[in-house]
Order: C-alpha cells, then structure tokens, then sequence
C-alpha cells in the first residue's frame, strides 16, 4: 500500500495525517481477521468398492514366498493368478467377476478424485527424503522418489488427509519408511501415481496406492494401505499388505475428552490353489490410540483472538483520527 499524501493546508495537515493512519489500522485489521478462516481441508479420496480390496490388478497377480494378504484381492478383466498355494489370505478372491469389475470402476473414480485435490504443494525435485510433512497435498509433475524414513504429522487431528500425486511413477528405496504420528492414519494416505509404482526391499509404507498402470513389491516390503493397479498386474515377493482401518474417535467440547469405539473385525480366509473350503474367523479389532483434541471454536465471534486484535487496531485508528481534530479544536480556542 502506498502512504497516504500529506498536504499541507493549514489547520488540516494533522487531519489528512490521521484519516491515513485510521485507513492504514484498518486495512491490518480487515486482513488479521481473515487469516483465521484461510485453513484448507484436505477431503479423503472416496474408494468406494475399492475399499475392501488389499490387492486390486488388471491384468493378474503374480506371488512368490510366503505373502500374507489382509483384506479382499482381485483382477479384471483378466483373471490370472499365480503363485497362490503360498499365498496367506484373509479375505476373498474375486478373480474376474462382477465384483472386481465393479471395484475396477469405483477405481478410475477415486484416481481421478485425487489427481483433482488441491491446492497442492510442489514436491522440490520429485524427492522425499527425512523429513516432517503435515496435511495437504504433495504434487510432483514427474516421479516422487521416496528415501525416507518419511514422518507423516496428523497435528493431532485423526481425520487429517494426505494426498501424494505422482505424474509418472512411485519408488521407494529399500528399507525404507512412512512413518505415521499425533493422529496421522494409513486409511487418510493417498498416493496417485500417472504410471507404475515400486516399492523397495525391506520397505514399510503406509497409504493406499491408486496406480494408473501396476504395483511392484520387493521382497518382505510391507504396506497398510491398499495396491490397486488400474491397467497392470500386481507383483508381489513375501509382502504383508493390510486395509488399514480408521479409528472412530467422538470429540465432545468445550471439555477436552475424547471417546473411542472399536468393534469386531471378522475376516473370512477362502481356500486358493489346490486346498479347497472356506474359514470364517473372528478377531477383536486392535485397541485404538487415545488421541486427545484440544477443544474448538465456540462459534461467538468474540471467541477468536483475530476478532480481539482487530477491534483493538480499530480502536487504535479512532484515537489517531481524533488527535488531531482535538487540537484543531485548541488552536482556535487559543486565537
């Protein structure tokens, strides 16, 4: 803003010098205010069908070793699945059928909804090394490459999203890591990635890979998130894939309390390869972390520091526009 011009009239020199100061404390004011409401919230990407799925491919699965799936797989439209004998599953395969077809459809969707969040926040050469990153969303119009070990912050929130958009493909080195603290969820990680993702020997990765072409796990990788391939297959060597779950949590206020739920979760193990018949096993959910949230807003404007400062800086222009009128006023009692 460019200062205001003084002219010099007389009897009128303070007067233009205090309607410049009282304009100048508003306009601070006006712009306080407002940055209290300039947070963004980051929408999870909505999986649909998807959601039920550890392994999702197009065109098949291929396991080596002993791999252990919790959760549902399938392929479509192509059906072929090797290397299954080895394969640990907890859940259902649907090879070919109307309900992988369906979870192929809720997929394009859901890439398509992460390729869309915003606003994003460039990724600095495409490289996530040791570092801290807090919700929102990361693009990287090429490859995201991903050292690690890779802190995701929640700020204590268990509803905060992150979403990592790739315009190619995703790597990860071997070994490793997605680390998740004060609230940060697997359920609420995202990462769309325009061609084939790569996760590295040894890896630990957390969030749901929505990939336009296929996923490669390395040996003993392990993932809580889900691998869904949209065109390609789904290559896997002694993993651990799990659909990762959000904790419910309540938040009552003003009082800072917060109450969990947890349910049971059942799992049903279908036979694959040569072994025939179907297992239907029920387990307790493991016990959520306790988050405790500070309380929120009361909805009464006075409530916010922002409307607190802005009432005094307006205050603060009153007295500067009146100054100078008072001593006009003096000056001519004086002649």
């Amino acid at each position: 803003m460019k200062p205001a011009k003084q002219v010099f009239v007389k009897g009128r020199t303070g007067l233009t010098v205090g309607l410049a100061a009282s304009a100048a404390t508003i306009t601070i004011a006006v712009l306080l205010v407002a940055s209290g409401t300039a947070d963004a919230t980051v929408a999870a990407v909505p999986l649909g069908t998807t959601g039920s799925f550890a392994v999702l491919a197009a065109t098949g699965i291929t396991n080596t070793g002993t791999t252990t799936i919790n959760g549902n797989i399938g392929s479509y439209p192509t059906g072929t699945e090797t290397g299954l004998p080895s394969l640990v599953l907890n859940g259902t395969n649907y090879a070919a059928d109307a309900t992988s077809q369906v979870a192929q459809n809720d997929l394009v969707t859901a890439y398509n909804d992460a390729a869309a969040e915003g606003p994003t926040i460039s990724i600095p050469g495409g490289i996530l090394g040791v570092e801290v990153l807090t919700p929102g969303v990361y693009n990287s119009g090429s490859t995201i490459q991903l050292n690690g070990p890779l802190t995701l912050d929640g700020n204590n929130d268990p509803n905060s999203v992150f979403v990592f958009q790739a315009g190619s493909g995703l790597t990860t080195a071997s070994t490793s890591q997605v680390i998740l603290e004060n609230g940060a969820q697997a359920c609420n990680v995202f990462w769309q990635v325009g061609s084939s993702a790569t996760l590295g020997s040894g890896s630990s990765f957390q969030g749901t890979i929505l990939a336009s072409a296929s996923v490669t796990l390395g040996s003993s990788a392990k993932v809580s998130g889900r691998l869904l391939a949209h065109t390609g297959d789904v290559t896997l060597i002694s993993n651990t894939v799990t659909v990762p779950t959000c904790t419910a949590t309540t938040v009552t206020t003003p009082a800072s309390t917060t109450t969990t739920s947890t349910t049971s979760a059942t799992t049903t193990t279908t036979g694959v390869g040569t072994t025939a018949g179907t297992t239907t096993t029920t387990s307790p959910a493991a016990a959520p972390a306790i988050i405790t949230v500070p309380p929120t807003h009361t909805g009464k404007p006075w409530a916010g520091w922002q409307w607190w400062i802005g009432t005094g800086i307006l205050g603060v222009g009153g007295i500067a526009l009146m100054v100078p009128w008072k001593m006009k006023r003096s000056l001519r009692r004086q002649r």
